[in-house]
């Protein structure tokens, strides 16, 4: 039996972009990638990397909490910062997600850019995400090398490995024992440059972006 992965969220971007309007092409335009990259995301054949998933968010108007819930996607705040997307976990009602969370029973997400979020655990209705991350050789939050700016707080504690943190205009080599903790709407950007995997447990808090 194998951790629960994530449902997959192409069909809904594809939902969205038609109920905006876009073509495939215009939604491409927007996101700054090929058309052929946005199709294969929607049929389940490409997994975005966080950069693209927020970038395609942001072009359609939605959160990106919306793409992992049943629901209608609902229109984001013009302006506003898409929640982070680790706080997009869908809840499985027959999934444990508090108060003992084994490992064959977190929700598991990976990401086109060697990412994989894990799900400790959530309290419904907090705005706190419990995460084991996983930065694989080469890995790193955005494949374009650019920054990433979202709603919310981290911390972060590496256990293993090493991870460059570009935070802003300075960048840090995190180790096993470091931790970081900043405002998530300061730019910034994580990368494996080792040959091992970098892992560590985060936390997410959101908040209210005017």
């Amino acid at each position: 039996m194998s951790p629960a992965p994530v449902p997959p969220v192409g069909a809904r971007i594809r939902r969205a972009r038609l109920e905006s309007g876009l073509s495939l092409r215009g939604l491409a335009r927007e996101v700054g990638v090929s058309a052929s990259l946005v199709s294969q995301i929607e049929t389940g054949k490409s997994q975005p990397s966080v950069s693209t998933l927020y970038a395609i968010t942001t072009a359609l108007g939605i959160s990106v909490e919306s793409l992992f819930e049943a629901r209608e996607p609902a229109a984001a705040t013009a302006g506003a910062l898409a929640p982070h997307p680790v706080a997009a976990f869908a809840a499985d009602p027959g999934l444990r997600i508090g108060p003992l969370v084994t490992p064959l029973e977190r929700e598991v997400l990976e990401l086109d850019s060697g990412v994989v979020w894990e799900r400790l655990g959530h309290l419904p209705g907090t705005d706190v995400d419990f995460l084991l991350v996983t930065y694989r050789p080469g890995g790193a939050s955005s494949t374009s090398g650019g920054l990433m700016r979202h709603a919310g707080t981290e911390y972060g504690y590496l256990t293993s490995g090493e991870l460059v943190l570009t935070l802003g205009f300075e960048e840090r080599v995190l180790g096993p024992g470091d931790a970081v903790s900043f405002e998530s709407t300061t730019p910034h950007r994580y990368r494996n440059d080792g040959a091992e995997p970098a892992v560590g447990v985060w936390f997410v808090t959101g908040q209210s972006v005017q």
